[in-house]
């Protein structure tokens, strides 16, 4: 049994070395190395069938085998020399948040192919794909005794960057109510900056992930310039819809915003119940009551008004 064991050794010391490199080569520049090793596995078989009792392992626990590429001078960077891009974590975030959310990140980042270091930077985060910086806070706390300081850092940076984002972990009813308040309270404009509340912290970083991949992929196809112009458009149907509904009597700018927001457009707002409107906005019985009848009363909304 001695005998045949150093035999079996010594046939897989004179494998052909150059034809080890190939196929661990194809391994390390895969991105899906699961597929990869499945396709080689007949030929991983011959070079492991000496040193591993192949018949019983399964591919996931060959995976284990994968870093014995660095011994043929192949670099795991292989992987991505065309990677997705820079992201630069502001220092300062990453030692007020929880471990395991800076390892979630740093996963993520990893196998989306992003660089990740860490400076001392203004905003929470700064990715830099195809060519284009992007600024993002991000709030993983929503805390009712900061929004100032919240909202001030947001009025800063929104003035430095071109493109920057605000991510607010929401996870309640609550704290998503108390957001809405705040945001019309603070004087927020639509679009600068775009704020995007999310449930979890995982999602909230998976968003600025794609937000960061898309706007990269926008500029390398040289299609900012259409983004912008239907940004331009949004606002301008935001001001058309607010100048429309704050028509209504009683009904003002912040009304306006949390109907479009919970409600939808004009037409939806008036097929809307009275019940549906209380139950989905902050505003009153009185101005539900009004909406109602201003929409559906023809003596009402045809009577002149004198505020």
């Amino acid at each position: 049994m001695e005998n045949d064991t150093s035999m079996k050794s010594s046939s897989y010391g004179q494998r052909d070395a150059a034809e080890l490199n190939l196929v661990m080569l194809a391994i390390a520049c895969s991105y899906d190395i699961l597929a990869t090793l499945r396709m080689l596995q007949p030929s991983l078989d011959v070079f492991y069938s000496e040193a591993l009792p192949l018949n019983n392992i399964t591919i996931e626990q060959l995976l284990k085998t994968v870093p014995l590429c660095f011994s043929y001078g192949l670099h795991w960077k292989s992987r991505h020399q065309c990677g997705a891009g820079v992201c630069i974590m502001n220092t300062l975030w990453r030692d007020g948040q929880h471990p395991a959310l800076i390892n979630f990140i740093s996963s993520f980042l990893h196998a989306n192919s992003f660089r990740l270091n860490f400076v001392p930077i203004g905003p929470d985060f700064i990715f830099n794909c195809g060519g284009l910086s992007v600024a993002f806070v991000f709030v993983t706390t929503w805390d009712r005794n900061n929004l100032l300081t919240i909202f001030n850092r947001v009025r800063k940076l929104r003035e430095q960057f071109a493109h920057f984002y605000v991510v607010v972990t929401l996870p309640t009813k609550e704290q998503n109510e108390s957001f809405v308040r705040s945001y019309f309270k603070f004087g927020m404009e639509f679009g600068r900056p775009t704020f995007v509340p999310v449930q979890d912290l995982e999602m909230g970083f998976e968003k600025i992930v794609k937000i960061a991949l898309s706007l990269g992929v926008c500029k390398q196809r040289d299609a900012i310039s259409k983004l912008k112009a239907e940004r331009r458009q949004l606002v301008q149907r935001m001001h058309v819809f607010n100048g429309v509904v704050t028509s209504i009597p009683h009904i003002d700018n912040h009304d306006a915003n949390a109907l479009n927001q919970a409600i939808g457009s004009i037409e939806a707002i008036a097929k809307a119940s009275k019940q549906c409107i209380l139950e989905n906005t902050d505003l009153s019985e009185e101005k539900a009551d009004i909406l109602k009848r201003f929409f559906r009363d023809p003596k009402f909304y045809l009577s002149p008004k004198v505020d």
